[in-house]
């Protein structure tokens, strides 16, 4: 299959339920260092959210992105709910009215994602936020066209960036409020984007 259809979509996403499902406790005590300890429960509700609606997603897959949004944030408030949710609408908006999108555009996809994400929640590249993975992974994919090779690629990027951050204060959210105690730490949005490519691996 030279794109992916709403049925790759469906896939990974099971295996990204599953992954944040299980890896609650972990997210939630990452963030409890440098935010309010709630990123488990925020992502794992969000998954069981949305697993009710895998099964009836559309076969228009700028749709299916659509559904998934609303369903992610259903029960998250969260900024890190929102920003997810915000991501997944530029997808949508992006592949509205087609049934097969080239697996060469994940590149572009990120990128629009990570546009829409900086406009709606003002964060700025090099704040060591989950927008620097995103951006690594949107700038390692540029050319891709084979998933698995994708996959590895998003998997280095993510890890060298997480690699990259850790001993840089944050700068944004409530996290910037630790300043030098956010040194030596993990983002853990970051982290939890992390998560989501494991749970592409199940």
């Amino acid at each position: 299959m030279s794109g992916f259809t709403t049925e790759t979509l469906k896939a990974g996403l099971v295996g990204i339920c599953t992954r944040l499902d299980a890896c609650a406790d972990e997210l939630n005590s990452v963030d409890a260092k440098l935010g309010d300890g709630d990123l488990g429960v925020t992502m794992s509700r969000g998954a069981r959210d949305l697993q009710p609606v895998l099964d009836d997603l559309p076969e228009d897959v700028g749709m299916a992105f659509m559904k998934c949004a609303q369903a992610f944030t259903k029960t998250s408030g969260s900024s890190y709910g929102t920003l997810l949710a915000t991501g997944l609408m530029a997808g949508a908006k992006a592949c509205k009215g087609r049934t097969e999108v080239p697996w060469s555009e994940v590149s572009a996809l990120l990128a629009g994602a990570l546009a829409a994400m900086q406009n709606r929640g003002k964060g700025a590249l090099g704040d060591k936020t989950v927008l620097d993975a995103l951006d690594a992974v949107r700038a390692t994919t540029e050319g891709l066209s084979e998933p698995q090779e994708l996959l590895a690629a998003a998997d280095r990027a993510t890890d060298a960036t997480l690699d990259e951050f850790r001993d840089k204060p944050s700068k944004l959210g409530r996290a910037r409020m630790f300043g030098d105690k956010s040194v030596g730490l993990d983002d853990p949005g970051m982290l939890a984007f992390r998560r989501v490519l494991d749970g592409l691996k199940n």
